[in-house]
């Protein structure tokens, strides 16, 4: 009986589908963790993930590695990641997540911060060197390649010469965060095209400058 009961059992896990890993993607946002690091240029990415997270109202739940979150959108599983490792070692976070998810690294999508690109704009990139940033350049360091999408936020460069660190880990000023729900929700919906539209679609819409720069 019991031999019986093992061979439906068994019976049951071989007739079970296999679930269809490239309507998977992993959205991860980069940051540091700690009171001391919200509200931070360097921390866009996080904030970008509490938003589609709190506008699928899903949870982000402290596991390995980060808080993560799923939900489903026009027939994709988006799962969130917050990694939880300080950005420098943002890389183990992700290789941890894709392994355990089967994510593959073309449904990987990474949200950051960028003093390169000036604020307000939203720059979509199917690849590319890390740019000084020390979250990408682990990512690429523990994938062995650069070839992953990323989702580069402006913050600007309005730092003086031996500045730059305070400036990136500096809180907003009151009149970038007059703009920054406008960029957080613009990168939200970048985030679900490229589930859905795919990668070229999403930067052809998605890549502009969101604020009239200063004269």
């Amino acid at each position: 009986m019991f031999r019986l009961f093992d061979y439906f059992r068994n019976s049951k896990k071989e007739n079970k589908p296999e679930e269809d890993t490239t309507m998977k993607y992993l959205i991860v946002g980069l940051g540091n963790k700690g009171a001391g690091y919200d509200q931070t240029r360097h921390n866009i990415g996080f904030e970008v993930v509490d938003y589609l997270a709190a506008k699928k109202e899903v949870p982000l739940d402290s596991e390995r590695y980060g808080w993560v979150g799923r939900f489903k959108h026009k027939g994709r599983t988006f799962i969130l990641l917050k990694p939880n490792t300080y950005m420098n070692l943002s890389g183990n976070a992700i290789r941890y997540w894709m392994q355990k998810e089967k994510i593959q690294q073309e449904n990987l999508l990474v949200l950051l911060d960028d003093l390169n690109i000036d604020f307000g704009k939203v720059k979509v990139k199917s690849k590319g060197s890390a740019g000084g940033h020390n979250g990408l350049k682990h990512i690429e360091e523990t994938l062995g390649n650069n070839q992953y999408a990323r989702v580069r936020m402006g913050i600007g460069n309005a730092y003086r010469q031996g500045q730059q660190v305070d400036f990136v880990l500096g809180k907003w000023t009151s009149e970038e965060q007059e703009h920054l729900p406008a960029i957080i929700a613009h990168a939200a919906k970048a985030v679900l095209s490229f589930g859905t539209a795919g990668l070229a679609n999403t930067m052809n819409a998605f890549n502009k400058m969101l604020i009239t720069p200063k004269k």
